[in-house]
């Protein structure tokens, strides 16, 4: 469904502020897969979210989404069939439209477009049950700014505009980060269930380490641009948090001695 090929990408390149974002991506994930990525800062996963989604353009490489390059499509046009959820509640949805309004600008995303009204009898049924799913009583207030919305709320309408048109792949931005304990638990088991209900493709970075180990069929842990693990269904279900820690700092100590074997 997705591949990333050599994928290369250097920021500020031949300047002392020169830095390496992805070196060398090998990446594939099946249909269905729901991959989480870990990292610390700079480990280049927020640059790996952006060349999927046309933000960014790599410098080397090729991103296939279901056997077709995308990599010289713009990130309006990947937005067709790529949904993505930020970190921030307020960034995805226009604060100043209404509920419905943000439900009609979502679900024509793919559409192709037309004279007709934007609003139909059968749209507004489709978004009403949808809304319902998210059990929040949104269902009842479709007329109510999105901006008067608590970051939750606007977190799990984001999420449900990313996804009801059922995307051929799903990023997820840290869309937990900002939110309090009870929002953030919220928002992650409404992740599970939409994610599982439509077999999502989906990609989705985190800092939180136990979030990333009960999230998903495979975790993959990124640093200076590589990715350093990557770990299976079957090996996922026997780690914890304090083994994740461990593995990182072994293979960050293995390629520390390596580095100093190739520079002596």
């Amino acid at each position: 469904m997705l591949q990333l090929k050599s994928v290369h990408k250097i920021f500020n390149e031949g300047t002392p502020d020169e830095k390496i974002g992805l070196s060398n991506i090998q990446l594939e994930l099946e249909p269905g897969d729901f991959v989480t990525v870990i990292g610390s800062n700079g480990a280049g996963k927020s640059t790996l979210m952006n060349v999927v989604s046309g933000v960014l353009y790599p410098d080397m490489g090729e991103l296939l989404i279901k056997g077709k390059n995308v990599l010289n499509l713009p990130e309006h046009k990947r937005s067709r069939f790529i949904g993505r959820v930020f970190q921030d509640p307020m960034a995805g949805t226009a604060p100043t439209m209404t509920i419905e309004e943000n439900l009609a600008m979502a679900y024509a995303r793919n559409k192709r477009r037309s004279l007709k009204r934007g609003i139909t009898k059968k749209s507004k049924e489709f978004f009403q049950e949808a809304v319902k799913s998210l059990h929040l009583g949104l269902e009842n207030r479709f007329t109510a700014k999105v901006g008067l919305l608590s970051g939750g709320e606007r977190q799990a309408l984001s999420l449900l505009m990313a996804t009801f048109t059922e995307p051929d792949i799903l990023l997820l931005d840290e869309h937990t980060a900002a939110l309090d304990p009870s929002r953030a638990a919220l928002i992650t088991d409404l992740t599970k269930e939409i994610v599982s209900k439509h077999r999502l493709t989906t990609l989705m970075v985190t800092h939180n380490m136990q979030q990333a180990i009960d999230l998903g069929n495979r975790l993959i842990m990124m640093d200076k641009g590589q990715i350093i693990l990557d770990v299976d269904e079957e090996n996922k279900k026997q780690l914890t948090v304090e083994r994740l820690l461990e593995e990182f700092q072994r293979i960050r100590g293995e390629k520390m001695a390596s580095d100093r074997a190739l520079l002596s």
